[in-house]
Parts: structure tokens; sequence; C-alpha cells
């Protein structure tokens, strides 16, 4: 944003030259030995970087929007912008589709390998939802929306962990234990749950020891 508002402060410089230009052709003076530049193919280049400042705004909003409501985490979204740089070599800002693929089997997708000219159903699909047009590109904003697609469908729904949890539990209690935590999962995840959920209180307000709401930590978790 910073950088494009300096860019659009600069806009009264353009006007400037935008106004010499005018004062040399009212003087007949059409050919200017002091510069390749026109004043026309200034300001043509102008609107072309005031339009990009707006399109890459566009696309880092569209990418906070998925960080923040869908759980793709910032590390993933930095994964997908970095590999589709990798395979963009001559920095158009689109991928082919060979490069689009290139990129997918980078990034873990286990796409079968077939001969050119042979039909490649799973691919197909894919481009069905990147390039329905098949106009043969990928630009960054179709793949990184595809991306975070993707990553959200692999998004559980509450039920489903708060399941999770109560397989844990024996006899599918509305808690878990530490001794249940640290037997079923990572240390790391253990030290995780139990940081984050808020101890278990029965009926009539009294803190079991050494167990915790499952179900008030899920639910929080979408909420949030």
């Amino acid at each position: 944003q910073r950088k494009h508002q300096e860019i659009r402060a600069m806009r009264s410089q353009l006007k400037k030259i935008e106004d010499l230009g005018a004062a040399m052709e009212e003087a007949l003076i059409l050919d200017n030995k002091y510069t390749e530049h026109s004043t026309v193919g200034l300001a043509q280049q102008w609107d072309q970087l005031d339009q990009l400042g707006m399109r890459m705004q566009h696309n880092l909003e569209q990418q906070i929007q998925a960080r923040n409501t869908t759980g793709v985490t910032e590390e993933a979204l930095k994964e997908f912008s970095m590999m589709f740089k990798h395979f963009d070599k001559d920095k158009s800002g689109r991928l082919n589709h060979q490069e689009f693929k290139s990129c997918l089997r980078s990034l873990g997708y286990d796409l079968p390998m077939v001969e050119e000219g042979e039909p490649d159903p799973e691919f197909e699909s894919i481009l069905d939802t990147v390039d329905p047009n098949r106009d043969g590109h990928v630009s960054l904003q179709e793949y990184m929306a595809f991306m975070i697609s993707r990553e959200t469908e692999n998004v559980k729904s509450s039920e489903e962990i708060e399941s999770a949890f109560r397989a844990l539990s024996s006899e599918g209690k509305p808690y878990v234990t530490k001794e249940e935590l640290y037997q079923n999962l990572t240390r790391e995840q253990a030290d995780y749950c139990i940081s984050h959920m808020k101890p278990y209180m029965d009926s009539k307000g009294r803190e079991l020891p050494a167990a915790y709401d499952y179900i008030e930590f899920t639910r929080s978790l979408f909420v949030n």
C-alpha cells in the first residue's frame, strides 16, 4: 500500500511532463534529441504500474483473507508463491501448462507421467478449475486461488475433531486427561493441547484434576 501511494504521489510529476510535452508540440518541436521517451509512452507505463499495484494489493488481500479464515498457514502460502516464481522462468506472472504441472509435482502432487498427445484426465480436471477457457496459461492469482481451495478441503469440521478427541478419551467422556493426551499424541501436540485447553468443570462447577475440556477447545478453534 505504501509503495502504491508513492507511485500515485508521482502522478503530479507526470502531469508536469505532459504539460511540457504539450508546450513543445505547440512550438512545433516534435523530436526531442535528449530522451528516447515520449509523453504518451511514459503515461502508459505509469498506468501499467498503477494497475499492477492495485492487482498486487488485491492478490495479497486475498491471501491474508485465506490465512485468517481458512486455516491455510502463512508458511504454506509463502511456499506456494515461491514455487510459482521458481517455475515462472521468464517472470511473466503466469505459467504455461507444462510449467504449472511441474510446479504441482514439486508441491507433492502425484500426477501420472503421460506421453505427449496422450489423454491426461487427472491434470485436465485441474485445468478445468484454473484455466477453464484453455488460454494455455495460469496466472499467479488463479494458481493461488486453486492452491488455497485445495488446502481448505483438508480442514476438518469441528464435529470430526471433537469425535477424534472423544475416541482418545476412555468411555467417550466430555473431557480428556493429561495422561490420555500424552499416550495418543506427539509430545508437541499434547503440550499444545494442555497449554490451550481449559480445565474441565463438572455439572457442579468443580474442576476435575488433570482433565481438559476438548469440546470448548475445538469449538473455540473454529469460531476463531
